[in-house]
C-alpha cells in the first residue's frame, strides 16, 4: 500500500468519525425520521400510465399502505422535447421533461409537506418504429422512478426537519 493510499484511508476514517461525532444518523435507521413514514403513507390511486409508474416507484420506496397516517396526492406533467434533429428534419433523440407536484397531508387533515420536483431523461428515436416506442416507454418509466426518488428524498427531509 502506497503512502497516498494510506493517507486516503486515514482521511476517510477521520471524516466518518467526524460525522459520528456530529450526531449524524441515517434517515432510514430504525429510530431515524424516514423509518417513521415507511409503510404509513397511502398513495393516491393512479389515473393514467404515468401515474401508475410513479405510484409503483413510490410504493417500492415507501411501502404500500391502504390506509395510512398520511395521504400522498400528486399530479404529473410530461413534455416531449426534440433535442437531436437531422438536416432533413428527422428527430433522432428526444428528452422527456417531467414535473411532479406532491402534497402530503395527515389522514385526519392538514398539510404536512408539499412541493414540486422535476427532471428529464432521454431516449433514442433511431431504428424501427417498434424500437423507438420501446425506448419511449422505457424512458417514461425511468422518468417516473427519478421523480419518485426526488419526492421521497424531500419527504424524508421534511420529516427529519420535524424531528428536530
Amino acid at each position: 500500500m502506497s503512502s497516498s493510499d494510506r493517507r486516503r484511508v486515514i482521511l476517510s476514517l477521520a471524516a466518518l468519525a467526524g460525522l459520528a461525532g456530529c450526531g449524524y444518523e441515517p434517515v432510514l435507521a430504525p429510530s431515524g425520521p424516514g423509518a417513521g413514514i415507511v409503510g404509513r403513507v397511502a398513495i393516491e390511486a393512479p389515473r393514467n400510465r404515468y401515474d401508475f409508474a410513479l405510484v409503483e416507484a413510490l410504493e417500492a420506496r415507501l411501502g404500500r399502505a391502504a390506509e395510512g397516517d398520511w395521504v400522498l396526492e400528486h399530479s404529473i406533467d410530461v413534455e416531449r422535447v426534440r433535442v437531436a434533429v437531422t438536416q432533413r428534419n428527422v428527430t433522432t433523440r428526444y428528452n422527456l421533461v417531467g414535473t411532479a407536484e406532491y402534497r402530503l397531508r395527515a389522514a385526519s387533515g392538514g398539510k404536512v409537506a408539499s412541493g414540486e420536483v422535476s427532471s428529464f431523461v432521454s431516449y433514442s428515436a433511431l431504428g424501427t418504429v417498434i424500437a423507438t416506442e420501446a425506448a419511449r416507454r422505457d424512458a417514461e418509466e425511468r422518468l417516473m422512478r427519478v421523480l419518485a426518488d426526488a419526492i421521497v428524498t424531500r419527504l424524508y427531509a421534511a420529516f427529519a426537519g420535524r424531528a428536530e
